[in-house]
């Protein structure tokens, strides 16, 4: 995998480069996560010092969970980030990356609270809640 990416929201108003190693990416299906993004919120991350942010002005932050904040660009609403308030780590929606990624999607989070309009049909790992070791705020909080 590369070591060096980039990326932006739908108007190019928020852009960012990363260095590193990403995480695999996470299916998350929780009920937050589906309101956001209007699905799933399909996410890699990378450590906080690692990625360059430009066009912060742009960005609105929403506290949609007691320990961590969704953001979106304020100006085309394209979801891009969470992070929880003591993570050393930035979770960035893996759409918003350009391509080639070299990003692969490696399990399911919270399915049983999925969405009742779709089935999760791939081969890779479902987790009923959160998976063990993986911050999340998850659908209650």
């Amino acid at each position: 995998m590369n070591s060096e990416h980039t990326g932006a929201c739908l108007c190019g108003s928020v852009r960012f480069k990363t260095h590193g190693p990403l995480r695999e990416v996470v299916a998350c299906h929780c009920s937050q996560c589906r309101k956001q993004t209007g699905l799933y919120y399909a996410a890699t991350n990378v450590s906080l010092g690692n990625i360059t942010i430009e066009g912060e002005d742009a960005i609105t932050w929403y506290r949609a969970s007691s320990f961590a904040r969704r953001g979106f660009c304020r100006t085309c609403g394209s979801a891009l980030f969470w992070v929880a308030d003591s993570a050393e780590e930035i979770s960035i929606m893996a759409g918003l990356f350009d391509r080639p990624s070299d990003l692969k999607l490696a399990y399911h989070i919270y399915c049983a609270d999925k969405g009742d309009f779709y089935e999760i049909t791939d081969e890779l790992p479902q987790y009923q809640q959160g998976r063990p070791g993986l911050l999340t705020a998850g659908p209650s909080d």
